[in-house]
């Protein structure tokens, strides 16, 4: 069994992480909730808590184009259902959780804020890596593809934090990368904001709720 390393994680989900490796399978564990939410630190406290065992593939890699979001007129709403390959998300985690160790490496695309895209075949995922952990906004939604997320995934959990810092955390992300403060208040209340309220509505589909701020 792999032992946590770091006090940081919830003693509940350490518990539920060991149950996931006991298994001697590969397994994939969601983190899902609004934005702001912590789901990337909660990612990575999971990846340091276990090391080797654990590499991460988060849902924002596969963010349309931005000139495939102004084809589509959609670039305004950038990070809603709509603005994702969630086909291309569910084919990836299908192949993830197919891959054994000694098979070729799966290449995941990751999103690099400092230049708003994704890049492709940034993340290589080794087929003798136990536990993928994947994050994203959408991963219980029910629309269509997204629906099939769940059937792939083994787990998920939703994370949860008081929407006044999830707002503060929004603003201050969006004025790191360019944004006025009003500009950045204006996309939480009109993009970050509806986008949250959707997620909570898949709230209670999660194994697990965790409390992370």
């Amino acid at each position: 069994m792999v032992e946590a390393t770091r006090s940081s994680l919830p003693a509940a989900c350490a518990d539920r992480i060991a149950q996931l490796l006991a298994t001697g399978a590969r397994r994939i564990l969601g983190i899902v909730g609004p934005p702001g939410a912590g789901k990337s630190s909660l990612a990575e406290a999971v990846l340091a808590a276990y090391k080797d065992a654990v590499q991460v593939v988060p849902m924002d890699g596969f963010h349309l184009a931005n000139s495939e979001l102004e084809r589509l007129g959609r670039r305004g709403r950038k990070g809603a259902p709509d603005t994702f390959d969630a086909a291309g998300y569910l084919s990836l985690l299908e192949r993830i959780k197919a891959q054994r160790a000694g098979d070729d490496l799966i290449y995941a695309p990751e999103f690099r804020r400092a230049v708003e895209e994704g890049i492709a075949s940034a993340i290589a995922v080794q087929g003798d890596t136990p536990l993928i952990v994947t994050e994203g906004n959408y991963l219980l939604l029910d629309d269509r593809p997204w629906n099939r997320v769940r059937e792939v995934v083994d787990e998920v959990w939703y994370v949860e934090v008081p929407d006044q810092l999830r707002r503060a955390r929004l603003v201050a992300r969006h004025m790191q990368f360019g944004r006025s403060e009003q500009q950045a208040l204006d996309w939480v209340a009109t993009t970050d904001d509806p986008n949250a309220l959707r997620i909570a509505q898949t709230r209670e589909l999660a194994d697990m709720k965790v409390a992370w701020d």
